[in-house]
C-alpha cells in the first residue's frame, strides 16, 4: 500500500510539472503581448485529454485521477484563454487548427455507435443502439455535409460525412435484425 501511494504522489507531482511547462509559454505571452511562438493545438488537445480522463477518474473514484486532471484542465483552459487574447492571428491559423481538432472529435463520435458491430452482427441483437439517435444523427449528419459544402468549409463537410455512412450502417442493421424477436423490434425507441 506504501508503494502506492508513493507512486500516486509521482504521477501527482510529475504530472502537474509537465501541464506547469505551458506557464513559461503563459509567461512569455505576457510579457510580449502576443502567442508568436506559442502552439495552440497541444493547449487544446491536452484539456480534451485531461477532461476526458477527470471524468474517467470520477467514475472510478480515483482521486489522484481526479486531482492531477482537475488541475492539469484548469491549467490549460488558462493557457487557452490567454493565447486567444493575446494572438495577433485571430484568423486562418486558429481557424484551420480549431477546425481539424473538431473535425477529429466529430469523426470520433459518429464512429462510436459502431463500437460494439461484432457484438451486434455476433447476436443478432440491436438493442444496444438507439433508433431515435441514428435517424437524428443521419438528418443531423447530411444537413452539417450540405451546409460545409455550399459554404466550402471541409472542416464542416467532410466530419460530418462519417455521421451518414455510420447512420446507414445502423439502418442497415435495424433492417437485418428486425425479425430477430419475431416480429418485435429488438431495439427501443428512446422515450420522453
Amino acid at each position: 500500500m506504501e508503494f502506492l501511494q508513493f507512486l500516486s504522489w509521482a504521477c501527482i507531482v510529475f504530472t502537474v510539472g509537465m501541464f506547469s511547462t505551458g506557464l513559461t509559454d503563459l509567461k512569455k505571452m505576457r510579457a510580449s503581448k502576443s502567442a508568436d511562438n506559442v502552439q495552440f493545438l497541444p493547449f487544446l488537445t491536452t484539456c480534451l485529454n485531461n477532461l476526458g480522463w477527470l471524468y474517467y477518474g470520477i467514475l472510478k473514484t480515483d482521486g489522484t485521477l481526479v486531482l492531477v486532471n482537475t488541475i492539469g484542465a484548469c491549467l490549460q483552459s488558462l493557457y487557452i484563454l490567454s493565447y486567444c487574447h493575446y494572438t495577433n492571428d485571430k484568423g486562418e491559423s486558429q481557424l484551420a487548427q480549431l477546425g481539424l481538432t473538431c473535425s477529429l472529435f466529430t469523426v470520433s463520435m459518429y464512429l462510436s455507435p459502431l463500437a460494439d458491430l461484432m457484438k451486434i452482427v455476433r447476436t443478432g441483437s440491436v438493442e444496444c443502439l438507439s433508433f431515435s439517435l441514428t435517424v437524428a444523427t443521419f438528418l443531423t449528419s447530411t444537413s452539417w455535409t450540405l451546409y460545409g459544402l455550399q459554404l466550402q468549409d471541409y472542416y464542416i463537410m467532410v466530419p460530418n460525412t462519417p455521421g451518414i455512412v455510420t447512420s446507414l450502417i445502423r439502418f442497415f442493421l435495424f433492417w437485418r435484425f428486425a425479425s430477430v424477436n419475431q416480429g418485435v423490434p429488438s431495439y427501443k425507441l428512446i422515450e420522453i
